[in-house]
């Protein structure tokens, strides 16, 4: 029997695992997620503030060195409300350049009238500037204060059922404010001089706000026609009188001093809202008109 020498030949193939993914992807997906979620959230807080709210925002981020307008509506707080403690910007330092006097190389100083950069104008041309730099002032002071109110009644839980017998409206004049009945929802009981509660609250918080403003205030009443009374000897023109006395007499319990009222006016019908239905509700309101005009008397003054 022949021997087989042939050899057996054995081939081991080893298969190589492959190699790991990691989790590198994961992390890049979570991030995505969070992104996504921080905008959406973004979205939704813009679409629940108010335009007042977005306007302070823009301001407390902007830098304080740059001003947001030279002239016109521009003035000293850039649009910011009052805060608690009444702190306000400065005043333009270029005013202090702008008063300083002047030398000239080819002759003596030059007093500076003052203004808009009026170098030796006339006494009308630097009182008319100066006009011009008061009133911006004062038109960018009540346009904060304006800002503050109308904060103050959000805050106020119970002032939302009377948002719209509420309005404050920035005027030539100044500020016109308007505590107003509206169809089944009055701001005093009927012949009554005292308001209900929460017109009282809405009432309160105008007072520190108007406090810090230092300007000069009026307040009248009115009532629509058409309400019987029963007492002969008091009437509308009493009733309008009394409503703003008392309305004064709130602001005075919760800060606004004595010298920040110039009138306390009744006007009973005769100067309606809608003159074309002297009937309607609406008619009966109180009006605090804050004009441009500081205090008679200075508030730190002393005898």
């Amino acid at each position: 029997m022949a021997s087989n020498d042939q050899p057996f030949i054995i081939k081991k193939v080893k298969k190589a695992a492959h190699g790991h993914h990691g989790g590198a992807w994961k992390i890049a997906y979570a991030d995505f997620v969070t992104a996504m979620m921080a905008f959406f959230l973004l979205l939704w807080l813009v679409s629940m503030t108010t335009p007042e709210q977005k306007k302070g925002l823009a301001d407390y981020f902007a830098p304080p060195n740059v001003s947001e307008s030279m002239s016109g509506a521009g003035g000293v707080m850039g649009g910011q409300a009052f805060d608690e403690n009444g702190a306000k910007v400065s005043s333009d330092s270029r005013m202090d350049a702008l008063t300083a006097p002047e030398t000239s190389a080819a002759g003596p100083k030059v007093a500076a009238k003052g203004g808009l950069g009026e170098i030796g104008g006339s006494e009308f041309e630097a009182s008319k500037s100066a006009s011009v730099d008061m009133k911006s002032k004062w038109n960018q002071d009540f346009h904060g204060a304006a800002t503050s109110i109308k904060q103050a009644w959000q805050a106020m839980p119970d002032i939302t059922s009377i948002d719209d017998n509420l309005s404050v409206t920035e005027t030539d004049e100044g500020l016109d404010i308007q505590i107003m009945d509206r169809d089944g929802r009055p701001m005093f009981p009927e012949g009554s001089k005292f308001p209900y509660e929460t017109t009282r609250q809405a009432i309160a918080s105008l007072a520190p706000i108007l406090q810090r403003l230092g300007a000069q205030i009026s307040i009248s009443g009115h009532t629509a026609a058409g309400a019987v009374y029963n007492n002969p000897r008091y009437g509308a023109w009493d009733l309008s009188l009394d409503r703003a006395n008392v309305v004064r007499g709130i602001l005075g319990e919760f800060g606004l001093t004595d010298d920040h009222i110039s009138t306390v006016s009744g006007n009973a019908t005769a100067k309606p809202l809608f003159p074309n239905d002297p009937y309607l509700a609406g008619n009966g309101r109180i009006e605090i008109t804050v004009h441009y005009a500081p205090p008679a008397v200075p508030a730190d003054l002393k005898p």
